[in-house]
């Protein structure tokens, strides 16, 4: 508006400049009402980023931190009352019922004797201990573990694989072990542990100094050839047999692996320990600790022993075949003129070890199988017409191959009976049921003057592997004759058993060790081999 127009309200022009500062002021009132909104937006927007930042922080300290430590009350144990310790010798029998996963004829189920709590050598060991799963599984030959049936024709179950943990106690059960003979065993071998020196030997004379107990049990006596390492070998052959071996956690695999460490120092360039008597003795123990562990240090020696056994194996002078159509072993060198059966029979199941632990056995098996049929069959004209069920037939000490007769006494066919068993023969047989018939007849013993320790071995095993009645008789005599003889708690003496060389008791020339690791591998014939299932007779051998 123009303030020079003459026809101008100076009311008018008043209001109106009234009208225009209050729409003026309502404006500015508005935008200072929009700012203040922006601000408080902005600001609870803010606000809320900074707490959700502080969160995360925060949050993060706290997963960070460690969680509050549990405060523990300690619970004293109760005090165990003290229990008197309990003598070894069998008490009164106690039904115990076993669940098998198979079922065996005639099984006896009679455990007597509470067994003694094993203590450990090594507390660190037995915490770790596990058993072995391929000790139990079926396995082929070769490879770490390797285990495999005693008959030559395999089996479901291992040639070890009973010898540890549950597998052995249901074996106790199954086949007519008892408490006490488990526990006679366990003794059997801390008496060894206690004998053995700290080279690893155990000295056939000088045992006795190596023990601290007393009074002190009597020296041995020297014997033919190399004996130490013969008693080395049966040693730790029967810590081996109870499933102690010297890589597995347990309480004596120091001593075994003392014992194995001095059988490999003692082998020869050419694979021997001595004579062949000991030969095949310590061959047995290293390829079976070379079986059950794998033990790599071990395949040469085991291997270079097993050379040295089919190496002095002799060959058949009337045989068709040099490669198959051998004989037996002699102390030295082959000898087509002389089969010694007691020295046979442990380079035999020398080589049925090392084919269970996967080692080149050559040809010595099937020489072994021809040299048992072909002084089978010469000792015992007219075997064709034996009667399986009653019959009887022997075997003798020597055997001539060039003149194709028997020599000696023959009087061991607990050595035909375990040959034929390791050599792939089965319960029904010919010559292995008519071989224990005279066992029973002729070598049961009725009381313990009567016990021949040598023979025990063997026929033990044997009749072991034959099962059924035979068994249940023989084990049934047997099994109480070894455990209510051990030696107990008598200082040096204890866990041992007595030996005599007069021939009428124990038929036992060298000493206490001898007699004492005959007694613990007997006692361990539930487990130590897988037993053999029955078979058809066989019309021939």
């Amino acid at each position: 508006m123009n303030s020079s127009d003459p026809n101008q309200d100076p009311e008018l022009d008043e209001q109106d400049q009234l009208d225009q500062e209050e729409e003026l002021q309502e404006e500015e009132n508005q935008r200072k009402d929009i700012g203040w909104v922006g601000w408080l937006i902005s600001g609870a927007i803010h606000a809320a980023l900074i707490l959700i930042m502080a969160a995360i922080v925060v949050g993060a300290q706290i997963l960070q931190q460690d969680p509050p430590a549990v405060r523990v009350a300690a619970i004293e144990t109760p005090p165990k009352k003290e229990e008197k310790p309990k003598d070894r010798a069998l008490q009164e029998t106690v039904e115990v019922n076993i669940v098998s996963e198979t079922e065996t004829p005639n099984p006896v189920t009679a455990l007597e004797m509470p067994v003694e709590k094993l203590e450990s050598e090594d507390e660190s060991d037995a915490k770790d201990a596990k058993g072995r799963e391929e000790a139990v599984a079926n396995s082929e030959m070769g490879g770490q573990g390797a285990f495999m049936a005693i008959g030559a024709g395999g089996g479901s179950s291992g040639m070890f694989g009973k010898r540890t943990g549950g597998g052995r106690k249901r074996a106790v059960g199954l086949y007519g072990g008892s408490k006490g003979s488990e526990s006679a065993v366990e003794a059997g071998l801390r008496w060894l542990k206690r004998h053995q020196s700290p080279n690893g030997v155990w000295d056939l004379v000088n045992y006795p100094n190596n023990c601290e107990e007393n009074p002190k049990c009597e020296p041995g006596k020297p014997a033919t050839g190399n004996g130490n390492n013969a008693m080395t070998g049966y040693a730790v052959l029967c810590f081996l047999g109870a499933g102690y071996d010297h890589k597995t956690p347990n309480k004596y695999r120091d001593t075994v692996k003392r014992g194995v460490e001095f059988l490999v120092a003692s082998q020869a360039a050419d694979g021997g320990f001595g004579r062949n008597y000991e030969n095949g003795i310590c061959t047995m123990a290293l390829a079976e600790a070379f079986a059950m562990t794998g033990d790599p240090d071990l395949k040469d020696p085991a291997q270079r022993g097993i050379d040295k056994v089919c190496a002095t194996q002799a060959n058949d002078p009337k045989g068709k075949d040099p490669a198959y159509d051998k004989l037996g072993w002699d102390y030295g060198a082959p000898n087509p003129g002389r089969s010694d059966s007691s020295v046979s029979g442990w380079n035999v199941m020398a080589l049925k070890s090392g084919l269970a632990a996967g080692l080149d056995v050559k040809g010595g098996i099937d020489g072994s199988k021809h040299w048992l049929e072909v002084v089978w069959k010469a000792t015992n004209p007219g075997w064709e017409t034996l009667d399986v069920y009653k019959g009887e037939s022997k075997y003798p000490y020597t055997y001539d191959g060039n003149a194709g007769t028997a020599g000696g006494h023959t009087n061991l066919a607990c050595v035909g009976m375990v040959a034929c068993v390791f050599l792939g023969h089965h319960a029904g047989d010919v010559m292995l049921e008519t071989l224990a018939n005279f066992v029973m007849a002729k070598q049961t013993p009725a009381t313990w003057a009567q016990m021949n320790l040598y023979y025990s071995y063997y026929n033990t095993l044997g009749i072991f592997q034959l099962g059924g009645e035979k068994w249940k008789t023989w084990n049934g005599v047997v099994r109480d004759l070894f455990v209510n003889n051990q030696r107990k708690g008598e200082g040096c003496f204890d866990g041992s058993w007595n030996w005599d060389d007069s021939a009428k008791f124990h038929g036992i020339e060298c000493g206490r060790i001898i007699s004492t690791v005959y007694s613990i591998l007997s006692l361990e014939v539930y487990y130590r081999y897988d037993q053999v299932a029955g078979k058809p007779a066989k019309k021939g051998p």
